[in-house]
């Protein structure tokens, strides 16, 4: 897929209110559903989301990128058929991470016109659709870079700061949990899908790249005020249904050398966050392994209920995605037998599927 140009920058205000109401809050999110029980001395006051279009709700809609998805098909379950520019049918992973740690049914996008200061303090998501810790590649595709997400998450340190003062900030920031998602882009479209960065890079140095990048991300963080975080490790990037019809051949079949180069950094990455656990006091950081578990639905879709796997379930389900998959497109009639809505994003019931082996799994690793 190629994409095009730099982006403009947006901002959402946000009136002060008074910790008076901070406190309500509180007491209404707490009847969030959860099955974690957290232990009587942990407290997760907020989400946080940084990386690509797994956990973006939105932040692409406004911004000047053909990579977005606030039309329908997307959102057709979701809040009764809302397109917020999920890239999915209904929820996303931090969807289901706020409701699993009780504080609220969904996050919003941090630059979403209509949020509330409710939504600041019990966390957004900075994520943007195709961004990737590759610089060149948000830069190709027009979006929210990593740098610029974290300078939004600085503005928005500042919004918190005039609703609950300086104190409380500080508390929200150092138990919230964080969530970075990124890494399938920047080996998918940015390495093998233009020529750009394998004029100079081999699998092995490019993996490099992103592994720094990320540490290097990780680490501004924890001068930000992060002390939980969950990185997700990149997926079986070869198995999803474009990257089988772009790279795996006549018969589609997974394009291994994709799943390789994801291999690789992974391998690499686990090893970088764990020498960041033990060197960043008072921190948590958690590799998270989305490659086993999504590959295990791949191969095993009796076992979870499901009927199809390598094509997504809007229009021919070869190629559709973002602008692609649109109201002119067919879609399947039984979504949740599908694991992949668009030729990219997995399905809500796909997402459900691989929380529910994450949180079983990091759960209680992450405070």
């Amino acid at each position: 897929m190629q994409y095009i140009l730099p982006l403009s920058s947006l901002c959402a205000s946000i009136l002060s209110l008074s910790f008076y109401f901070f406190s309500i809050i509180f007491i209404i999110t707490t009847t969030t559903v959860a099955t974690l029980k957290l232990p009587p001395n942990v407290t997760v006051p907020a989400i946080l989301g940084f990386g690509d279009s797994i956990i973006d709700p939105g932040n692409n809609n406004n911004i000047k990128t053909i990579i977005k998805c606030n039309f329908p098909p997307y959102g057709q379950d979701f809040m009764g058929g809302i397109s917020t520019g999920r890239f999915s049918n209904g929820r996303i992973p931090t969807d289901f991470l706020a409701e699993e740690f009780s504080i609220k049914e969904y996050l919003p996008a941090y630059l979403d016109t209509n949020l509330s200061p409710q939504d600041l303090l019990t966390g957004v998501s900075f994520a943007s659709g195709a961004a990737g810790f590759d610089p060149l590649t948000s830069q190709v595709a027009s979006v929210i870079s990593l740098s610029e997400q974290l300078e939004y998450f600085k503005e928005y340190t500042e919004k918190v700061k005039q609703l609950v003062g300086e104190e409380k900030t500080n508390f929200i920031l150092t138990n919230s949990i964080y969530f970075i998602v990124a890494g399938s882009d920047d080996i998918a479209n940015t390495y093998f899908g233009t020529p750009f960065r394998r004029l100079h890079y081999d699998v092995e140095s490019y993996t490099d790249l992103m592994v720094e990048s990320a540490s290097s991300f990780v680490q501004e963080l924890y001068k930000l005020g992060a002390r939980r975080m969950g990185l997700f490790s990149a997926p079986p990037i070869g198995c999803v249904p474009s990257q089988r019809t772009i790279g795996g051949g006549i018969v589609r079949e997974c394009a291994e050398h994709y799943n390789q180069a994801a291999q690789l950094y992974n391998s690499k990455l686990s090893i970088k966050l764990d020498s960041l656990a033990h060197k960043l006091p008072h921190t948590k950081v958690v590799y998270i392994d989305i490659y086993s578990p999504l590959l295990d639905l791949i191969q095993n879709p009796d076992k979870y209920g499901l009927e199809e796997v390598v094509k997504g379930c809007c229009g021919t389900g070869l190629l559709e995605v973002s602008v692609l998959c649109n109201k002119l497109d067919s879609v399947c009639p039984d979504d949740s037998k599908y694991l992949f809505w668009d030729s990219y994003h997995p399905t809500e019931r796909g997402y459900q599927l691989l929380f529910d082996a994450i949180i079983k799994k990091y759960g209680n690793k992450l405070y």
